[in-house]
C-alpha cells in the first residue's frame, strides 16, 4: 500500500486535532480514564499548540495519507539531546497495514540526518498493541518512567529506544 508523507503545516492542526481525537478514544479507553484522555487532548491537540509545532524548525511534524485520506501522523523532536518521536498514531482502520511502518522509517531518516545514533519514544505501560508493533519496528524497552503532567494525572510509560 503506497504512503504518501507530508509536512504537517500549520493550517493542518484542524484535520490533525480531529484525527487523535478518534485515534485516541478507541486507543486509550480501556487504558486511560476519559478524564485523563480529555485533558491529554486538549493539551497536547490544541491547535494553537499544534500551529506553533509545525511552524518549529526544531520539530518535524509529518502526516500519512493513503489513496488521498489522511491515515495517520508523527511528531519528532530532539529532547535531552535524544531524537525522540513524541507521537506516532495511526487510524484504527488503517492499522496494520505499513503506515506505522513507513512514518518510523522517515523519522529514523531525519534522525540520521541530525546525526542521531538511535531514536526514542514513550509508550503507556498498557499499550500492548503498540508496544508489539514498535518491538516489530526494531525498538526495545530501555526504561519505565511515571510522569506527573498535571492536573491530578501521570503517564506510566515504557521509554523504548531503536538503534540507527
Amino acid at each position: 500500500m503506497p504512503v504518501d508523507i507530508r509536512p504537517i503545516a500549520p493550517d493542518d492542526a484542524p484535520a490533525i486535532a480531529r484525527l487523535a481525537r478518534e485515534i485516541w478514544l478507541d486507543a486509550y479507553a480501556e487504558i486511560i480514564p476519559q478524564p485523563q484522555i480529555d485533558y491529554m487532548l486538549a493539551q497536547r491537540y490544541d491547535h494553537a499548540r499544534l500551529r506553533g509545532d509545525a511552524a518549529d524548525s526544531q520539530k518535524w511534524l509529518r502526516q500519512a495519507f493513503v489513496d488521498g485520506v489522511l491515515a495517520g501522523f508523527t511528531a519528532c523532536e530532539i529532547c535531552h539531546g535524544e531524537f525522540k518521536i513524541d507521537k506516532l498514531y495511526i487510524h484504527p482502520t488503517m492499522q496494520r497495514k505499513g503506515i506505522g511502518a513507513a512514518l518510523v522509517n522517515h523519522a529514523a531518516e531525519i534522525a540520521r540526518e541530525q546525526g542521531f545514533p538511535s531514536m526514542i519514544l514513550s509508550v503507556n505501560k498498557q499499550n500492548e498493541q503498540a508496544i508489539r508493533a514498535y518491538t516489530q519496528y526494531g525498538f526495545r524497552v530501555r526504561d519505565k518512567t511515571v510522569t506527573d503532567i498535571g492536573g491530578g494525572f501521570v503517564m506510566d510509560d515504557f521509554v523504548m529506544e531503536k538503534t540507527l
